[in-house]
């Protein structure tokens, strides 16, 4: 594998301006070189080759992917294409160049019915067009490029882009009462220690050079465990810390907010094997949060 620490060519991050390509480039520096549309588009296969060749990259992180869980529904293919066949694409052309591919995927590979924090070994049982997607380029990108990294993270959020906490913030600034789901759990993630964690591992690779315990599944998700509403109510807690009126919030039921897609009721992962492969440990979801509202606050006084 390439040494990607003293290696001078940049880490590759698909997703262009999404929340986690966005984090990369905001802790990676000038290391970090963004792509997406219309220069990398899964849709258009013959961009993928022809971007890697372009830029050469030291190593490749995928972060993009159709995340838009309702809609997959009916535009099944267009998940397709984003979820599976081009990761399965990109994986193939990293193989054939040995370069170190990373690449992002979801709790929703889950059906959420086990009662307890799934680990990487847990068979997987997607419920939604979106879930099933993303379990399927889970398989064929391992199948294209054996020594694949994939993350699988749970409920993204930052203090940028469109996610749960920035909606929560800017609907308890305008309402004096909201309803959030509190049948549903799972672990909140920051984009921030996602990047974190993706960073430490391309270091990692980048100072010992490549082992074969590296490649395969591993679960990189906030540390400790929440539904929506308590998510809600800790951020919007915090928000008042900053001056935020905070509103009542009220849990509902998954059925008295439906949709579309069914989401897992309880979708809570291990990251156990992250921090014994790679000793990267996620951050405390509720520390991850206080310093994302901390930094939208800050953003809004400048």
């Amino acid at each position: 594998m390439t040494d990607t620490a003293a290696d001078s060519r940049p880490i590759l991050v698909t997703g262009g301006n999404g929340q986690l390509a966005t984090s990369l480039a905001n802790l990676g520096g000038a290391k970090i070189c963004r792509v997406g549309r219309p220069e990398f588009d899964f849709d258009h296969p013959e961009t993928i080759e022809a971007t890697i060749a372009v830029h050469n990259p030291a190593a490749v992180v995928n972060a993009a992917a159709w995340t838009a869980v309702d809609l997959a529904e009916k535009e099944v293919a267009g998940a397709e294409a984003a979820n599976r066949d081009g990761p399965a694409l990109l994986a193939a052309i990293c193989a054939k160049r040995n370069i170190p591919f990373i690449h992002v995927s979801t709790d929703y590979v889950f059906s959420g019915d086990k009662g307890s924090p799934y680990v990487e070994t847990d068979a997987v049982s997607p419920e939604t067009v979106y879930g099933r997607t993303k379990a399927d380029g889970e398989r064929l990108v391992m199948k294209a490029d054996p020594k694949a990294i994939i993350l699988r993270t749970s409920w993204v959020y930052s203090a940028h882009g469109k996610n749960f906490v920035r909606t929560m913030i800017n609907a308890g600034a305008k309402n004096p009462v909201l309803k959030v789901v509190g049948d549903q759990r799972g672990n909140p993630t920051s984009s921030d220690d996602l990047a974190e964690a993706i960073l430490a591992i391309l270091a990692l690779i980048g100072r010992d050079g490549w082992k074969d315990e590296y490649a395969g599944i591993y679960h990189a998700c906030g540390t400790g465990e929440a539904t929506w509403h308590e998510f809600a109510v800790s951020a919007l807690k915090r928000a008042a810390y900053h001056g935020q009126a905070m509103p009542e919030v009220t849990a509902i039921r998954t059925e008295d907010w439906p949709t579309p897609a069914k989401r897992p009721a309880d979708s809570r992962m291990d990251n156990n094997k992250l921090a014994h492969v790679f000793n990267v440990q996620m951050p405390d979801w509720h520390d991850s949060v206080s310093r994302t509202i901390d930094t939208l606050f800050a953003a809004k006084a400048s």
